[in-house]
């Protein structure tokens, strides 16, 4: 009897062990499978990222590659003299891209040089002055103008803008502005309404919303701490505005006027109402003009010939090499920008 109470004292002793050993390395096991299993979603998300942003250097390769190949008879019929070339004649298959290109670059130039100071208003009054019941239904409303779609504008631009442009503005600015010496061969030409002018200014009035928006966001973000410090110290408005918002939001306001700029140079359909669509060069804001949009949505479906059908492709890589190096241009600046950071200039 004494054997047998002394073995059931021992095997309970041992499965109470047991038991206790088993209830330690379950936990333990448990937080090992699951550690494991957050390491293969860690690989997993890794992995996911890098091949996304492997596929965004792909298919820029891709479509540069294809521009390439698609322009290349142009390139090697034309060469360098395709950029600096005013002819345009399907006809002779004679074509030059000057024309496109300064009409690109001059309705983009004019219209963030409208744009921008428009902009910037729009977002200190939305942050900084507006009243409280006014900021909500105006941000709304601005908003609401950066969703209108472009062939809108154009159409509106025609049929609304330039007539009344043509008989209120233009001469107008031909008496005064033309007067002027240095800038008088700008507003001179015929009285149209339609040219290179009313496209930067109805491309203006389409890239406001957008820079707008985005710099009124990077402003909100600005810690109320920050500014209420600089007006305790005795700062204005717009001395709050100039050393204290703007420095805080350098990235975003370029961010937000290389969205408007982006916009602005590949804009298609409201460029191509009111620009005029004519390969001619003119020092007069105020003549017809042509851009490398619209000329690609004017000609490309008319296009007959290999070599035809190349220059254009050649305008769109153009196109796509302005964009490139205004980007690569404005990166620059923001980096030089954080070099001078904590500088006395």
């Amino acid at each position: 009897m004494r054997n047998h109470f002394l073995l059931a004292v021992i095997t309970k002793i041992s499965l109470t062990r047991l038991q206790s050993g088993l209830a330690k390395t379950m936990p333990t096991a448990h937080r090992a499978a699951k550690l494991n299993q957050q390491r293969l979603l860690d690989w997993v998300f890794r992995k996911a990222t890098w091949f996304f942003t492997a596929l965004v250097f792909v298919l820029l390769a891709a479509l540069l590659l294809s521009l390439l190949i698609g322009s290349w008879p142009a390139i090697q019929a034309f060469g360098f003299d395709f950029l600096f070339s005013t002819q345009w004649n399907p006809v002779t298959e004679k074509f030059g891209a000057l024309v496109p290109i300064i009409g690109t670059l001059v309705t983009s130039l004019i219209a963030l040089s409208i744009g921008i100071p428009v902009s910037f208003g729009i977002a200190l009054f939305l942050t900084e002055l507006s009243p409280p019941w006014l900021r909500r239904p105006l941000g709304t409303a601005i908003e609401l103008l950066a969703g209108i779609p472009s062939i809108i504008y154009g159409m509106w631009g025609l049929f609304v803008f330039a007539p009344f442009f043509a008989k209120h503005v233009q001469p107008g600015m031909q008496s005064t502005l033309g007067e002027i010496a240095g800038i008088g061969f700008l507003f001179e030409g015929a009285v149209m309404g339609i040219g290179m002018l009313t496209a930067g200014i109805i491309l203006a009035i389409m890239v406001i919303p957008f820079i707008a928006s985005v710099i009124r966001d990077v402003f909100e973000v600005v810690p109320v701490m920050l500014k209420e410090s600089a007006y305790a110290l005795g700062a204005t408005t717009w001395e709050v505005i100039w050393y204290v918002v703007l420095p805080y939001t350098k990235t975003g306001v370029v961010g937000g006027i290389m969205l408007g700029l982006g916009r602005a140079l590949g804009e298609t359909m409201a460029v191509t109402f009111v620009i005029g669509n004519a390969h001619q060069l003119h020092a007069s804001l105020f003549m017809p003009g042509n851009s490398i949009a619209s000329a690609l949505a004017n000609e490309f479906t008319e296009a007959d010939g290999d070599l035809y059908t190349a220059a254009l492709i050649e305008l769109g890589l153009i196109l796509f090499l302005i964009t490139f190096v205004v980007l690569a241009c404005s990166k620059i600046l923001l980096l030089q920008l954080k070099k001078r950071e904590g500088k006395i200039s």
